[in-house]
């Protein structure tokens, strides 16, 4: 065969063959990347499932883990299944070796594949998704966008939301005039107490005009009831800007039965996309109130890619985020849900309640996921929990972290993830027992 027409077979590889491989052509590649193919999810429910040890027990087959730690800190981003990574490298080496060629005639008709796969994903239309490098990237355009402010206006946060969004809504004081509110969630914090300490401000604060919720906490793991905050915040005349960078893919819920209008969310965090990939949504009706990011002149601007302009981006990860959503949804979200909760009552409720510890989320399984963080009663500085963190992995060879930010004091996070064993979370149990209790 002659050079020409090898590297004419080279480039005619279809959008078909590039996009719809998912799953199947991850679990079947060869090499050390290769992971036993899952086997039928049982048909048993969620609750049930998530303590099947042996269903368990496949899918964390499907990852490659640290085999000297237990690695319970998977918040920063969640590592791809072994089909996704091979999907991934199939695809750098698919852009490496074509190049410009490949971007420049096909890649933004994959891209438009992979925008639309992410809204069947959302239950949204896909022109109400922008595609971006991360929550963070979705959520300052929202933030900084957001053009129904007027001089006089007040904005809201909590103690408990990103710190890169609360930097970005105190932005707002120089940018848009308007008053920043900050207020603390209550801990230990109850369903109606949240809601109330959301009306307690509004009524205090009658120009609030917009809110910043984080539907899942980094710093703690609350989950905020989203629903009924942002039906309060429109009965103020606010609009709510939610944050769920940590919520979409461990915990089930729909952006159109929360009556949610703008969203920023991750795909490299609890979907298992590479890094450097998110979403951000803005309803169809809404997008004019979304300002288009600083001269934006490459799509319309009533589209809402208009908002976000992220330049040259990982192109291979992007296309992996099919694979990403298609490996997903062989475990459920559902179920996935069910496992990290189970998971984390294992440790969480154990211990709640025993010696010096404090577990800051509620039982309420309205009010967490699989993330929880606990302190010590008598350590609330960022330095204490730091070295309670440093204890566990030196002493116990189990992975945590310490948060801060958070009005009562720092904390250390505790993130299991889909891979991990009721093993590991029962060591964390014993580890917290010794340190706390007795």
């Amino acid at each position: 065969m002659s050079k020409p027409m090898r590297e004419t077979q080279a480039i005619q590889l279809s959008r078909r063959t590039l996009l719809g491989a998912g799953v199947a052509a991850g679990l079947l590649s060869s090499g050390p990347a290769a992971a036993t193919a899952l086997p039928a999810r049982p048909g048993v429910a969620p609750s049930k499932l998530a303590a099947d040890e042996e269903f368990w027990r496949a899918v964390a087959i499907q990852y490659r883990t640290p085999a000297d730690i237990v690695q319970l800190e998977n918040g920063n981003w969640g590592v791809m299944s072994q089909p996704v990574l091979a999907a991934y490298e199939r695809y750098q080496r698919k852009v490496n070796e074509q190049g410009s060629y490949y971007v420049r005639r096909e890649y933004g008709q994959d891209l438009e594949a992979v925008r639309a796969k992410v809204a069947v994903a959302l239950g949204v239309a896909a022109d109400e998704i922008a595609l971006t490098r991360g929550a963070t990237e979705a959520l300052q355009a929202l933030i900084g966008g957001y053009n129904k402010l007027r001089p006089g206006d007040a904005v809201l946060y909590a103690d408990l939301d990103y710190d890169s969004m609360q930097a970005a809504m105190n932005w707002l004081r120089d940018r848009r005039g308007v008053e920043v509110i900050r207020i603390s969630l209550p801990e230990p914090a109850t369903h109606q107490g949240l809601i109330d300490a959301y009306a307690a401000a509004f009524a205090a604060h009658p120009r609030i005009r917009l809110v910043l919720l984080t539907h899942l906490s980094h710093r703690t793991g609350l989950v905020l009831p989203i629903k009924e905050i942002v039906a309060l915040a429109r009965a103020n005349s606010a609009d709510a800007i939610v944050d769920s960078a940590h919520a979409w893919g461990q915990i089930d819920f729909k952006i159109q039965d929360m009556g949610v209008h703008f969203v920023g969310l991750n795909l490299h965090k609890w979907m298992g996309a590479p890094v450097g990939v998110g979403a951000l949504y803005v309803k169809r009706e809404r997008i004019a109130d979304i300002d288009p990011f600083m001269a934006n002149d490459e799509v319309p601007i009533v589209d809402i890619r208009a908002r976000v302009h992220s330049g040259t981006a990982n192109f291979a990860a992007f296309l992996a985020v099919p694979d990403a959503l298609d490996f997903h949804a062989t475990v459920g979200t559902p179920a996935k849900e069910a496992r990290l909760r189970h998971l984390r009552d294992l440790w969480a409720e154990r211990l709640r309640g025993r010696g010096r510890l404090e577990i800051l989320t509620p039982e309420d399984r309205r009010l967490h996921g699989g993330i929880t963080s606990f302190r010590l009663r008598d350590r609330r500085s960022a330095a204490e929990n730091s070295a309670v963190a440093k204890d566990l992995l030196d002493r116990f060879g189990i992975f945590t972290v310490h948060r801060t930010g958070v009005a009562a004091g720092a904390c250390v996070r505790v993130t299991p993830s889909v891979f991990n064993s009721e093993a590991d979370v029962q060591k964390l149990a014993v580890a917290l027992e010794k340190i706390a209790v007795g």
